[in-house]
């Protein structure tokens, strides 16, 4: 049975599936009128150490790096639309192919020349992160984001994070007016 979190909420992945090794984070959202301009949104993984930086900016996982070069991470490719039913964008999650100095991996979504194009979260709907064991497909923990972010241009969503022999998930809800680049920079990636 899935454990559905509240913003802050945490669970054990570890204990929902013993023997995990691998899981998909899928990341969905359903778009409100808007003035019909093109809404393109981005899922992003950063793999984070202890100190909650970045290991190398190749762990940086997002449209146009797909992959961390260990394969521990993995993003599955960019839905510029959002349609349909489903997650929009999946990230594969390998935990027996991180390096050891992996502590988390913050899941963060943002939305594409924002900005330029005068959109925010307050635009989307319906916007949620979700566990999946890789293994049997079931669902393992879902985090539905019901805040208004009328001025946010990009979100950490979730994270995964080890504690000892571990894997956890925390349902964030963070929102940045500074889009994908202000996050990125939070979490010490070379921009």
């Amino acid at each position: 049975m899935p454990i559905s979190l509240s913003k802050g909420g945490n669970v054990s992945l570890t204990k929902q599936a013993p023997g995990l090794t691998a899981v998909n984070v899928g990341l969905g959202w359903d778009l409100r009128t808007t003035t019909g301009t093109e809404f393109d949104l981005d899922a992003s993984a950063m793999v984070l150490d202890s100190t909650g930086k970045i290991i190398t900016d190749q762990h940086f996982v997002f449209f146009n790096n797909l992959r961390t070069p260990d394969g521990g991470v993995e993003h599955t490719g960019d839905n510029k639309t959002g349609e349909g039913e489903g997650d929009d964008e999946v990230i594969k999650v390998n935990f027996g192919a991180m390096p050891d100095t992996a502590e988390r991996v913050a899941f963060a979504v943002s939305i594409y020349d924002a900005e330029t194009r005068s959109q925010n979260f307050g635009q989307v709907r319906n916007a949620y992160i979700r566990v999946v064991n890789q293994t049997d497909n079931s669902e393992l923990a879902r985090y539905d984001l019901s805040e208004d972010a009328a001025t946010e241009t990009a979100m950490v969503f979730g994270e995964l994070y080890r504690n000892g022999a571990e894997w956890k998930f925390k349902a964030v809800g963070q929102g940045y007016a500074s889009g994908l680049a202000g996050i990125a920079t939070d979490f010490g990636v070379n921009l």
